[in-house]
């Protein structure tokens, strides 16, 4: 299998995106396309002592979008943008997915303008996978489109849906939809519109209305949102998360003897809970909708993120997961729903 990684326009810049390509390889057995600035992809991997290995293809791409830059407008004016670049490797099957750390809006525009959408679906979505105390939680949509049709947010639970059962081993994942509260006569108009067509949705588990307090109590497997919503929860979740280890740090080391002592004894128990919670277990977010396998990285991803969306990516390609949200999609038009 054949995984396009776009090394470029990250935070920690190419040589993380590619350590953690080189650690795919080495543990998954699949081959990497890198896309970017030929010299400084050579350069890193040379540093790396994999100047020479077989399963790493490089893909020269001269112009980088920048996270300042405007997504739509730049996919389109920048042609040979490492982004842009990968996604003509995915649309020409000369890759199986693609994996992206770069700007998000850059990652959907291109996906729209060079792979398109699949048959059916109206508006893509990022699915974000959050660890809750029991498993995960599927978040959609994360930050694809700002507003959604409740039409569109049904397509988004049926892809929710189908992800978390391919990808996460959920069997008949549990739907709910955001809200500020559980009953059904809750929410703004988008929430009232679309709770009924849930409701009649057959290829879905839908439970009812959910809170925000339900995606990490694990009440709940797929939680469909529009993605400003989606989004805002998402950043409060890693702002929340990054202030308790702040505040836990510095309670432990400006205290005294015996606490250091407890932290210390508490370490290995410490570990395992910060590597459930760790997101970078999950690697990136696909964009559920598109032609291909899609996986966007947040831009902060370190080689263990990347490695792991490798992993997502070869896990979608292997169980056909495009083809199968297209064979639902088309099975509902068929039947009057959507």
């Amino acid at each position: 299998m054949k995984i396009a990684i776009d090394v470029m326009g990250t935070d920690f810049g190419p040589g993380e995106i590619i350590k953690g390509a080189l650690q795919a390889v080495d543990e998954y057995g699949c081959q990497v396309v890198l896309v970017g600035k030929e010299e400084i992809i050579k350069e890193e991997l040379a540093k790396q002592n994999h100047a020479d290995n077989k399963l790493v293809v490089i893909q020269n791409a001269t112009e980088v979008i920048e996270m300042s830059d405007h997504p739509g407008v730049s996919v389109k004016k920048k042609k040979d943008a490492s982004i842009v670049v990968a996604t003509k490797l995915l649309r020409h099957g000369d890759c199986d997915a693609l994996v992206s750390a770069g700007s998000t809006g850059a990652a959907v525009a291109s996906a729209l303008f060079g792979l398109g959408r699949i048959k059916g679906i109206e508006r893509p979505s990022i699915a974000t996978t959050i660890p809750n105390i029991k498993g995960a939680t599927v978040l959609l949509d994360s930050g694809a489109k700002v507003d959604a049709k409740p039409e569109q947010l049904v397509q988004g639970a049926i892809m929710g849906s189908i992800f978390a059962e391919l990808i996460l081993g959920i069997d008949n994942p549990r739907v709910g939809l955001l809200n500020i509260g559980e009953e059904e006569t809750k929410g703004n108009e988008q929430a009232l519109a679309t709770y009924p067509l849930l409701k009649a949705e057959q290829h879905v588990n839908f439970i009812g209305n959910v809170e925000g307090r339900d995606i990490n109590a694990g009440t709940v497997d797929v939680v469909v949102c529009d993605g400003f919503v989606g989004n805002v929860v998402l950043k409060t979740m890693e702002g929340l998360a990054l202030a308790i280890m702040a505040l836990l740090k510095d309670t432990v080391y400006n205290t005294g003897v015996t606490t250091k002592l407890g932290a210390l004894l508490m370490k290995p128990a410490l570990a395992k809970l910060f590597k459930r919670i760790d997101a970078a277990e999950y690697g990136g977010a696909p964009l559920l909708g598109v032609e291909a396998p899609f996986i966007i990285c947040h831009g902060s991803s370190k080689a263990k993120a990347i490695k792991n969306a490798v992993r997502v990516a070869m896990e979608m390609t292997e169980k056909n997961m495009v083809g199968r949200i297209g064979e639902v999609i088309v099975h509902d038009e068929e039947n009057g729903g959507l």
